[in-house]
């Protein structure tokens, strides 16, 4: 969907995207950059390459969420609501009924995610509890960007949800090694995406968990 081509300035411009949800990733990414002068959203050394650094990094997530059978997307630890707003906001026009639901534990971030998903009328849940004492969750895709390391998301995963299609998630430059060291206790199908934001970092959609027996 995203042409790295086009990241030569922080001014957000995705194509196949109407100009009203370009308006509204604008409008999101202001109103994060106005909370942050409050609550810590986002690094402050990130402010001024927010639509890159957090937009396109969010957006790019949408290949593996735009699919037929996606209809519920759980994020956790969801601090500002990167990605899932900006998934929120682009897959408005692409299937009705495409349900959020977010997991912060922090009281001022739940109210800012309350408060992008009645700005921009998504359907969606924002739960502020603690994801590990929650139990028996049903979603269709698990993402998380920057919450916890891989071998605690697959704990969560597979020990706080009864059921779910998917993982989405992101690795950093050790990527490798950590899905290699995670293969050693773990069975799963990958798919990997280079982050069109990192040239050390990639998108991962994780399917088939299962905890290898001894």
């Amino acid at each position: 969907m995203i042409d790295s081509k086009i990241i030569k300035t922080d001014k957000i411009h995705l194509p196949n995207v109407s100009r009203e949800t370009h308006g509204e990733l604008e409008d999101y990414s202001q109103s994060i950059l106005i909370a942050n002068k409050k609550i810590n959203l986002i690094s402050l050394s990130t402010e001024k390459s927010i639509n890159t650094r957090h937009i396109y990094d969010s957006a790019q997530t949408i290949d593996f969420i735009n699919k037929n059978d996606i209809n519920v997307c759980t994020d956790l630890g969801s601090g500002a609501g990167l990605p899932s707003i900006v998934l929120g906001i682009l897959m408005k026009s692409k299937k009705q009924g495409f349900k959020l639901i977010f997991y912060e534990k922090s009281y001022h971030k739940s109210n800012f995610l309350k408060e992008m998903v009645k700005k921009f009328k998504l359907e969606a849940r924002i739960y502020q509890k603690n994801i590990f004492e929650e139990k028996n969750l049903v979603t269709d895709v698990i993402i998380c960007r920057a919450f916890k390391p891989l071998p605690i998301i697959f704990d969560i995963a597979t020990k706080n949800f009864k059921n779910f299609k998917y993982i989405v998630m992101y690795l950093g430059k050790s990527g490798k090694k950590i899905l290699e060291d995670v293969s050693t206790k773990w069975k799963f199908d990958i798919e990997e995406m280079k982050s069109l934001t990192s040239e050390e970092s990639s998108v991962v959609k994780i399917s088939n968990l299962k905890k290898k027996y001894e």
